[in-house]
């Protein structure tokens, strides 16, 4: 006989069930991205609330809505990460209340990155992770386990690029991540006096790093869309099967189960079928002008 879930559980496992969190600290990325950390108001739903690299929350401001906001990692204390980038009613309102400020979250949803088929497909793969801007917030968690991993793979590479020196997202721990193995190579489109690393956009990273085993090596990538084409585009003219390449998206995402259509592309919704696909899954939509 199964046991019983509890109520806790039945509520964190619920898609519609809003659970409600409190902003317990701020770090101001950029001058319009910043990063929240949320705590659960009950501690044993933080204990219970799992998520994977790459999935997404919809945070719930009363009075404003709804956004979907990638997760952008995990507290030591049970808290949830989120980098966010102020542009829209929700978000803004999120900015205004800052800390102590209480609100509602419903998720985790979508697909996340395939961390364990990567692994078992090839012994020791190369991972390259490109992001551009505010892409690299999916990707931090992700960049997290690939660490945590790091005996399983042959190399880790995480190609950023960003507007201005200024623009990048998480510089306070990217000498951190170097130190625990991972390969950074950083470009910005407009430096400044005191930048003194690359110029120009982060294809280009991609077409001087070493790969000895293109077959063997994995392109994870999240960013601007026409970033990722061309990402794709560099990554196949490398000899990377367009099997070893995905992509995470992003489209106006209202209910985060696949039922409002906000978020269709094709025959899939990126809340549900998502928002992380294979290239080979989404290749004949991303050509689709304005889809």
């Amino acid at each position: 006989m199964r046991p019983r879930e509890s109520l806790r559980n039945r509520q964190v496992n619920d898609p519609w069930h809003i659970l409600p969190v409190q902003i317990v600290r701020t770090i101001a990325e950029t001058t319009d991205v910043v990063t929240f950390e949320f705590a659960f108001d009950d501690p044993t739903v933080a204990q219970e609330y799992h998520f994977s690299p790459g999935q997404f929350n919809m945070l719930y401001v009363p009075g404003y809505g709804e956004a979907a906001i990638s997760i952008a990692g995990k507290t030591p204390r049970n808290g949830v990460l989120h980098t966010i980038r102020i542009v829209g009613d929700v978000t803004h309102a999120i900015a205004r209340g800052g800390l102590g400020m209480h609100l509602g979250l419903r998720g985790p949803f979508g697909n996340p990155w395939p961390v364990e088929s990567l692994c078992s497909r090839v012994k020791k793969p190369s991972i390259v992770v490109i992001a551009g801007g505010v892409g690299l917030a999916p990707l931090r968690d992700l960049i997290l386990t690939l660490i945590d991993r790091r005996k399983d793979f042959a190399s880790i590479h995480l190609l950023l690029g960003a507007r201005t020196p200024s623009d990048i997202l998480y510089r306070y721990e990217i000498d951190d991540w170097e130190l625990a193995g991972l390969d950074v190579h950083t470009t910005v489109d407009r430096s400044n006096s005191r930048w003194r690393g690359n110029v120009g956009v982060v294809t280009l990273l991609l077409e001087r790093l070493s790969l000895p085993e293109c077959e063997s090596t994995f392109v994870l990538t999240c960013g601007p869309e026409v970033m990722m084409r061309y990402a794709t585009k560099t990554s196949m003219e490398r000899g990377i099967p367009d099997s070893n390449i995905w992509l995470a998206l992003e489209r106006n995402m209202n209910c985060g189960i696949g039922i409002c259509g906000h978020c269709q592309l094709g025959p899939q919704f990126l809340c549900k079928d998502g928002p992380v696909f294979p290239f080979a899954n989404v290749r004949d939509w991303l050509r689709v002008q304005d889809l």
